[in-house]
């Protein structure tokens, strides 16, 4: 029976990553896990599937659309039809055929975490995690429906000065990474509450954020449509329009907002909370941006909003997260306050790869190439390859009687910058040569000298 041939190709919102991708991809990585190490947070992992009921509802209206389902096993259509109803709303046909679903992010599965494993830690908690996550998006440029996430947390602790820390986790990162085109962006939920309190509209208040956080990506007119048909007034509209067009410096947008919302206990409570991180922020030469309109649509923060942006680069936000107050207590634990923040490793990836920013020696994971020229000095060069190897030398072998193009091309593909041709005459009177494909240069080295010519 012949197999039927497909043509090779990629789910939507997918990549492959070829060698040097991924080496570009573990260098970002492990830059990162560096600082998050440096700051004293610990690696925990959770598995990608999460039961459907841990991650709907945490996410907002928009974000639940976006969650990939896993069909239940076996015949998951049972339950639906003996309901004998043709009419029903997805909602309601959703559980009934699955149970699970993949994760959205990271911070979700770490609160359900934290409650189920919560008498082996020590709290404050502080934890790391990098992993891929899943959203049912739109492909585009910067935007893909398998991404990994590389998460900093830190749950227990209500302190400004857990914020401080990660946002300068996010300098010192990107500082490792010679990336320097970034602004930090904040805002505070409580701010937003102020605005959703003046305009009575506390039971509209995620149809506000929702909008307002559309604002860069479809303009002023378009969101305020979109709160029209949700409701609001125009009278609501207008005071919506006049805190939107708050701008100046951080000082002349605390003087502004400040007069706005003048008459809203919780609104001046965030402005406070945001002044107090931009000082200590300031003293350790971290400037903050303030901006009113960023909102991040997620229905879990309730303080602290931070967005991290490129600057001079085409790109949507390269980091996010803030702070949260309830998540535990969803999952039955107790109400541990948290904050975090997430670095978006595939934009960071694409800016760093259009601005130049990746080492040359990246592309570099073998140092030589040793090549037998003849069947009787095959054992011989595999034995100078793995002592190499041993010495803590990458080194590639290669056997038969190739022509010495192919070697060089083999070389330069790999970006391998020594050779080893061995001959049988070099068996015999233990003196190799070795040749510098940068310079030129021909090196001869006695065999048992190789390894440390290698080391040093």
């Amino acid at each position: 029976m012949s197999m039927i041939k497909i043509k090779p190709a990629l789910s939507k919102g997918t990549r492959d990553f070829l060698p040097v991708e991924v080496a570009k991809r573990q260098y970002i990585f492990d830059t990162i896990k560096n600082v998050f190490r440096k700051y004293g947070f610990e690696p925990i992992e959770t598995p990608a599937i999460e039961r459907l009921e841990t991650l709907t509802g945490k996410y907002g209206e928009e974000g639940d659309k976006l969650l990939f389902k896993i069909l239940n096993s076996g015949d998951y259509l049972t339950d639906v039809r003996q309901l004998n109803n043709t009419n029903l709303d997805p909602k309601e046909v959703t559980p009934l055929i699955a149970e699970k679903g993949l994760r959205y992010d990271l911070t979700v599965p770490l609160a359900r975490y934290v409650v189920q494993h919560q008498d082996k830690l020590t709290f404050p908690f502080k934890r790391y995690h990098i992993g891929p996550v899943w959203r049912a998006d739109r492909p585009q440029k910067g935007r893909y429906q398998e991404f990994y996430q590389c998460d900093a947390d830190v749950i227990g602790s209500s302190s400004v000065f857990s914020e401080a820390e990660l946002l300068c986790i996010y300098r010192d990162a990107f500082a490792g990474l010679q990336f320097n085109n970034y602004e930090i962006r904040i805002n505070n939920r409580k701010v937003l509450s102020g605005l959703a309190e003046l305009l009575n509209s506390g039971e509209l208040f995620s149809a506000l954020v929702i909008a307002i956080d559309k604002l860069d990506k479809i303009g002023l007119e378009k969101v305020l449509e979109e709160l029209r048909g949700r409701g609001f007034e125009e009278k609501q509209l207008e005071v919506i329009s006049a805190f939107l067009a708050v701008s100046g410096s951080n000082e002349a947008q605390f003087e502004q907002l400040e007069k706005l919302l003048a008459s809203s206990e919780v609104g001046l409570a965030g402005l406070a909370e945001l002044r107090e991180l931009v000082e200590i922020c300031a003293a350790q030469n971290l400037t903050l941006v303030i901006d009113t309109t960023l909102a991040r649509g997620l229905d879990y923060y309730t303080g602290l909003i931070v967005e991290v942006k490129p600057t001079g680069v085409a790109m949507g936000s390269i980091g996010g997260g803030g702070r949260y107050e309830n998540l535990t207590e969803i999952f039955g634990g107790k109400n541990m306050s948290g904050v975090g923040v997430s670095f978006g490793i595939e934009r960071i990836y694409d800016v760093m790869e259009e601005l130049g920013l990746f080492p040359d020696t990246l592309n570099q994971s073998v140092q030589v190439l040793v090549v037998s020229l003849l069947p009787e000095v095959d054992k011989f060069a595999f034995e100078q390859t793995q002592a190499l190897r041993q010495a803590g030398v990458a080194a590639e072998f290669f056997t038969g009687n190739i022509k010495k193009q192919k070697q060089f091309n083999f070389a330069t593909d790999k970006n391998i910058p020594f050779i080893i041709e061995i001959k049988a005459e070099d068996k015999a009177n233990g003196l190799l040569s070795v040749k510098n494909l940068k310079n030129k240069e021909i090196s001869q080295v006695a065999a048992k000298e190789l390894c440390g010519f290698f080391k040093g």
